[in-house]
């Protein structure tokens, strides 16, 4: 297969929250534009106040359903340049997978897209826009605004893994996502440990004991109060859908010996149908190289809470916040902040991707899709469901290994 165009697709630096990348980030858009062009779309560049969405529409017969897809053209920074094998804006083929930034995510699978789009028999709308990977900051105000032009039978989102590789998948929802902000005070200001030490409270110290009751070391469990209430039961006619995992294969892939989790649920059922909470970054203190015997005056965390069907974002953070406050040692100031990043969890109902499966995936050869549930969460999915309740789907090409954001991310074409 010719791959000149992505190539040439892949080695425009589009790093969406880099400011001296702005004009490739344009560039992006227009050539994709063009290539849009030639198979027939007729394209509009919509401009926000930061990089441009690409909106391109074809219609081949008014009897035809119609299908969105959504994609981005925007990237993430390539660094930390020096673990790159070759220059991240510089494709190169390796063992029969392209190494490139944005190979998987999401320029790749965008453009085999785009490329599919040559023979299928469907009305077609693209929605691409360049801030995915900054949040989408103005993507939900262009779907509010631009519902009947958006309007279709079925949404596609042209991102996310495979369950395995050359396993077709489908992901039919994403988990929802609370993220809160901890700091803790402690003295007015850093002080030393051997003129203080014994009366200055340490914040530190008070992050830790916080810290341990967040969790049942045994079970597992969340220990907020009323986290799990809402919980909605997964129903045996999904769970039978669910594929098998093999958990020896990814403890190897994770580099681990032991999957811990929730007690008394499998690790699939853990990954895409139970809230989690995971701490994603502590600090307080000297961090540099050697000692420095200080009690510091300030210590904080963030933590990420991923939530299921039927759970609230603001009463989980409330809960949250009501539950440090009440475990937050004594006289020991503190404030929690909630993210703007919270949301909801966003299942489309099983009945209407399931109508989707048999045509391509007969076609194409490769077995049974697996059906993913709830496995992350994207911009695009609570701007397109909330406005009229479409019906959303990851139709995932990439690599389960190439996901998250490591200079190992490639494409299998």
């Amino acid at each position: 297969m010719d791959l000149t165009e992505l190539f040439a697709f892949l080695s425009i630096p589009s790093v969406s929250t880099d400011p001296a990348r702005r004009e490739d980030v344009r560039r992006a858009a227009l050539w994709l534009a063009e290539r849009l062009k030639a198979r027939g779309f007729r394209t509009e560049l919509h401009e926000t106040p930061l990089h441009p969405i690409l909106y391109a529409e074809r219609f081949v017969d008014e009897k035809a359903p119609t299908v969105l897809v959504y994609g981005h053209y925007d990237v993430q920074p390539p660094d930390p340049l020096e673990l790159w094998e070759s220059p991240p804006f510089s494709p190169v083929v390796r063992e029969g997978r392209i190494y490139a930034r944005g190979a998987s995510d999401d320029k790749g699978q965008l453009f085999a897209h785009v490329l599919a789009a040559e023979e299928a028999p469907v009305n077609l709308k693209f929605l691409v826009e360049g801030e995915e990977e900054i949040g989408s900051p103005h993507l939900p105000p262009f779907v509010r605004a631009n519902r009947e032009k958006l309007r279709a039978d079925v949404v596609i989102v042209s991102d996310g893994a495979m369950f395995a590789p050359l396993t077709p998948t489908l992901t039919y929802g994403l988990r929802g996502l609370c993220y809160l902000e901890v700091r803790l005070k402690g003295a007015r200001r850093d002080l030393h440990s051997g003129a203080f030490g014994g009366v200055a409270p340490n914040p530190i110290q008070a992050l830790g004991w916080l810290l341990a009751r967040l969790k049942d070391e045994r079970t597992g469990k969340v220990l907020i109060p009323g986290f799990y209430e809402r919980v909605r039961p997964v129903p045996e006619e999904e769970r039978a859908l669910w594929p098998s995992l093999d958990e020896e294969a990814l403890k190897r892939e994770l580099g681990v010996e032991v999957l811990p989790g929730e007690e008394g649920y499998a690790p699939l059922e853990r990954l895409w149908a139970r809230p989690t909470l995971d701490p994603n970054g502590i600090w307080g203190g000297y961090q540099g190289e050697g000692s420095k015997t200080v009690i510091p005056a300030e210590a904080g965390m963030k933590l990420s809470m991923r939530l299921v069907p039927d759970q609230d974002p603001e009463e989980v953070v409330d809960q949250a916040e009501a539950y440090l406050k009440a475990v937050c040692p004594p006289a020991t100031p503190w404030r929690c902040g909630g993210s703007t990043e919270a949301g909801p969890s966003s299942p489309t109902p099983l009945a209407r991707p399931c109508a989707l499966w048999p045509g391509p995936w007969r076609r194409s050869g490769e077995g049974p899709p697996s059906t993913p549930g709830r496995a992350g969460r994207s911009p695009w999915w609570p701007s397109s469901r909330r406005p009229w309740g479409r019906p959303s789907s990851f139709w995932a090409w990439g690599f389960p290994t190439t996901t998250s954001t490591p200079p190992t991310r490639s494409w299998t074409w």
